[in-house]
């Protein structure tokens, strides 16, 4: 698997389709930014996890087949790691087959990146909702997949972002990760998928699947890459999907406020 993803990233520098212009843009059934918290409280481990989860789901059967269904069989991807900033490590890419597939997997399985410091989940939904601009692309929808293990505690209010990015016709869904593995234990919430629920996802069909156990950490990215890809709705208990807010989005803020006295 590691040997074949490796050669297809070679191929994939020279061989990839580039965006087009924006007058030729490409229809595809889906837009999707995949967009992974890569803040200090995630060991090199967790990164690690992350980056192959997300490779071995896209050449995974399942992810494929939902491609294949779609009205057009053809989707466009990228893939952001943000903290307090945000980096893109897999710029937009047409992804129609199992090739394609492998190209972006080995794309993002080549290299693996440093943490970035604090957690700023609003600056991840405001930095991929540009990225939908002038693309290349125009998905029949539009969806902005955030992962992360804690609250927004850095930029501006969760909410914020999220009301522009759902006024601006997007989408966004989320995979809260719930594990303990992590260095910040004084940000874990331990509920953090109604967190997330409340304050971070939105729009038509908006849905959240936490990870509690990092060995989930596979089935639960080819889940929901395949709920996203067919449009499908989740059923099964512990899947959120977005309600009316009842939950303190401001958490994460003030747990940082508190941590700054406690410093001083």
């Amino acid at each position: 698997m590691r040997t074949r993803l490796a050669i297809a990233a070679i191929l994939a520098i020279c061989v990839l389709p580039s965006a087009a212009p924006a007058q030729d843009s490409l229809e595809v059934d889906t837009e999707l930014v995949i967009a992974v918290d890569v803040s200090r409280s995630m060991t090199m481990r967790e990164l690690e996890i992350q980056r192959r989860g997300y490779a071995e789901a896209l050449v995974s059967d399942e992810v494929l087949s939902a491609i294949r269904r779609g009205m057009l069989g053809r989707v466009a991807l990228t893939y952001i790691e943000w903290a307090a900033e945000q980096r893109v490590v897999v710029d937009w890419t047409l992804v129609r087959d199992r090739a394609d597939a492998e190209a972006f997997a080995a794309r993002l399985t080549i290299r693996f990146d440093a943490r970035l410091r604090r957690t700023s989940i609003s600056g991840a939904i405001d930095f991929a909702a540009t990225l939908f601009e002038d693309n290349g692309f125009r998905g029949i929808r539009r969806i902005i997949d955030v992962s992360g293990d804690g609250p927004n505690n850095f930029g501006r209010p969760v909410e914020k972002a999220r009301d522009e990015a759902l006024a601006a016709g997007l989408v966004i869904n989320g995979l809260p990760l719930m594990t303990r593995e992590g260095m910040g234990s004084q940000w874990h919430l331990e509920d953090l998928d109604r967190y997330y629920r409340d304050c971070v996802i939105g729009g038509p069909g908006a849905f959240v699947i936490p990870v509690l156990e990092w060995r989930h950490f596979p089935q639960a990215v080819r889940r929901k890459i395949v709920l996203e890809l067919s449009g499908r709705q989740p059923r099964p208990a512990r899947v959120w999907r977005a309600a009316e807010k009842n939950y303190d989005c401001l958490i994460g803020e003030k747990i940082w406020q508190d941590l700054r006295w406690d410093w001083n």
